[in-house]
């Protein structure tokens, strides 16, 4: 299915890609830092769209070592106007330039950790958007991070944005890279053509994954590609090769018929553009390879966390840390 081009469904407003209801409001942390700023402009930025509400929250606790704690109401109004002040600089920084109805903006500060206030602000949400903090692999596995948990413990879709450079990558993940921007070498050139990533593997969250994403695609005007990452253990008895090891090619055909009734499943708008491709590539690495040329990448959960996703492996949580692009995590 390498390349293969699909167009499906029928025309629908990006409100009513996963239903009639109307889409609730973009919750995203926003601290000060460069990261939540870059976050904040991809909310307004969406939100400008989809004339959906952003509900721009600070999480804020402080540390009474060397002030005292305030004593009064008053004391405390005072703290809270200060901390008010401060988060709209944040957002007038931010929103510079950007296009967006300053009515649909709401700005909350709270007392907590910002996991804490994002998660209970963000419980019904439409996502929870972050930014992603530069930590590496062994100061992640001891510290955690803000985009981990959340992922792990949200309800919601949750975005964390980034930007990357484009890393090596062996000849099955060039394949993908060549399939979704085929034209152009040179992918600056075509930043307004990247497209949305989302990977399945016909789980009921891959499907959620891909309505997500569809409505991803349908918002940025953007391509939609498909991807199914597969491997031998990834796709169960194969129908003809209950008692036999299959071969690559048949696994293949098989993966390329799951993405098929995958799609055939889906709401997908006729006037978005849609590519499906399968890979003999493990998931992780596949979708890795993928976020050197997306806009943003879509992946499902199954579900791993604490301990099971640090020694078992989590495809979502993998993409999350380590892809050079925007990534959504869908529950």
């Amino acid at each position: 299915m390498t390349g293969e081009h699909v167009r499906t469904g029928v025309n629908a407003n990006p409100a009513d890609v996963d239903g009639d209801r109307p889409l609730q409001d973009i919750v995203v942390g926003v601290d000060g830092s460069e990261e939540s700023f870059a976050a904040l402009k991809w909310a307004l930025n969406e939100a400008g769209r989809t004339d959906q509400h952003v509900n721009a929250v600070f999480g804020w606790t402080h540390s009474w070592d060397i002030d005292a704690e305030p004593d009064s109401d008053e004391a405390w109004r005072q703290v809270r106007n200060e901390i008010r002040e401060l988060l709209r600089s944040w957002v007038d920084k931010a929103s510079e330039g950007i296009d967006f109805n300053p009515e649909n903006l709401k700005l909350t500060s709270v007392k907590a950790s910002g996991s804490a206030a994002l998660l209970q602000i963000g419980a019904n949400a439409q996502q929870i958007v972050i930014g992603r903090r530069s930590l590496g692999r062994v100061a992640r596995w001891f510290l955690g991070s803000l985009s981990s948990s959340l992922a792990e413990e949200a309800k919601v879709p949750v975005t964390v944005v980034r930007a990357g450079d484009a890393g090596s990558a062996d000849s099955v993940q060039n394949d993908i890279a060549r399939v979704l921007d085929p034209d152009s070498a040179d992918h600056t050139k075509n930043g307004n053509r990247r497209p949305i990533v989302v990977g399945i593997d016909g789980s009921k969250g891959s499907q959620r994954a891909l309505r997500f994403a569809v409505h991803e695609a349908i918002v940025n005007n953007r391509p939609l590609h498909v991807l199914f990452c597969w491997q031998m253990k990834d796709l169960g008895k194969i129908p003809g090769f209950e008692t036999t090891v299959p071969s690559v090619a048949e696994g293949q055909r098989h993966a390329e018929d799951v993405l098929r009734g995958v799609i055939a499943d889906a709401y997908i708008p006729d006037d978005v553009e849609v590519h499906a491709n399968a890979f003999h590539i493990s998931a992780g690495k596949g979708l890795l390879s993928a976020s050197r040329y997306a806009y943003q990448i879509v992946v499902g959960t199954r579900g791993l966390s604490g301990l099971d996703a640090h020694f078992l492996g989590s495809v979502s949580s993998r993409v999350l840390n380590d892809a050079e692009c925007t990534v959504t995590v869908v529950h």
